[in-house]
């Protein structure tokens, strides 16, 4: 877990750590002064000389000017203006500290988690209002997801664990306690959960074929070669299929927890129809599933690749598809479209089968408590 939270610090940052320094927790600034100074060296380069005082940490109440170079690339800039607050890099220089003047602060960047707060307390109080005490459910069951990603699958792919594996547990493990929480302990959710967990490992297989027969390396985004470099030793085709198995996992509880959901309430109609009759009613309602899910899942990918779509415009055709990136955003939103395909008939046969036993078997017991009586 430690060595996750270094990674996670210099992803953050992108800031390189010196042998020779020993790295600070981070601490929380607040921007008190700002003058611009023009060194000539380049037109398009602009310094801000930047006077930040320390909110937390040791250093507390401490007041530094802080050097924050403007190359006039939005990548790499951080634009800052009086009354921000920002997160500071802290770097020790002596062997022993005694006062702030034996560390170096850095800006790494913007503070914004206040935001994310905001954003996620207007979240749960709409979820709370809207879902009631399911809404609670759901609460928990994101927190219990979160959690089993952060807590169990990274830590394991960090520690060597097969990253495919690992995705695949932590969804059946996130699926059964989403899906039993919510919908309860009864047929329709067990008949969910068994078929979200075969199309994970449907996926899984569907993702390590196409990483395979594709050729594709693993690194389609500046993060793997932050990763790469903090830890070349892991696999990083295997953690590409592990992102491709958890970016399905949502669509797929939704279209299992749907059919499995239809045909109860459609055995609770009419509990004298078959288990074919079911299976029919539970493909049916499938099929509709089936368009918008999919079409869901292309448009997440779509939206978040965005920039290269736009890229497409400048880049010959042939050249841009076969690109390593462009190719892993689109057998990403396909393999997760073939896996909600396979999820509709599995789960409704599932479904039909446990939810008609069930009901039988509780006809069943009923007759006898009659006889005895």
């Amino acid at each position: 877990m430690k060595k996750f939270l270094i990674i996670c610090f210099v992803l953050l940052t992108g800031l390189q750590c010196y042998a020779e320094k020993t790295v600070l927790p981070s601490q929380t600034g607040l921007v008190k002064n700002i003058e611009y100074i023009d060194d000539n060296s380049d037109n398009q380069t602009v310094k801000q000389s930047v006077t930040v005082k320390v909110l937390t940490g040791k250093f507390k109440g401490e007041e530094r000017i802080i050097d924050n170079m403007l190359t006039g690339n939005p990548a790499y800039d951080i634009p800052l203006s009086k009354g921000d607050k920002v997160i500071l890099h802290v770097e020790q220089i002596d062997d022993e500290i005694v006062s702030a003047d034996d560390v170096d602060f850095f800006i790494a960047d913007i503070k914004r988690d206040n935001q994310i707060w905001l954003f996620s307390g207007i979240f749960c109080l709409l979820l709370l209002i809207i879902g009631h005490k399911k809404g609670i459910r759901s609460i928990i069951s994101i927190i219990a997801t979160v959690g089993l990603i952060f807590c169990a699958m990274i830590p394991l792919i960090l520690n060597g664990i097969n990253p495919i594996v690992s995705a695949i547990i932590t969804g059946i493990l996130s699926t059964v306690i989403t899906i039993y929480l919510v919908g309860g302990f009864n047929s329709k959710s067990s008949s969910a959960i068994i078929g979200t967990s075969i199309s994970l490992v449907f996926a899984g297989l569907l993702s390590m074929l196409a990483i395979y027969f594709a050729h594709l390396t693993g690194f389609s985004g500046e993060e793997n070669m932050f990763l790469y470099t903090s830890r070349p030793d892991l696999n990083f085709k295997g953690i590409l299929s592990a992102s491709m198995i958890i970016a399905a996992l949502g669509a797929l509880m939704d279209t299992a927890v749907s059919i499995a959901s239809t045909i109860n309430e459609i055995h609770e109609t009419d509990n004298s129809l078959s288990v074919s009759q079911l299976f029919k009613s539970g493909m049916n309602v499938g099929r509709d599933i089936i368009g918008t899910m999919s079409n869901t899942l292309i448009l997440v990918y779509l939206g978040s690749s965005l920039p290269l779509v736009l890229l497409s415009n400048n880049i010959d055709f042939n050249k841009f598809f076969n690109l390593n990136q462009v190719a892993t955003e689109i057998l990403s939103a396909l393999i997760g479209s073939i896996a909600i395909l396979a999820c509709v008939p599995i789960t409704a046969i599932i479904a039909a089968i446990l939810i008609k036993r069930n009901k039988v078997n509780f006809k069943f017991d009923n007759n006898d408590k009659k006889e005895s009586l």
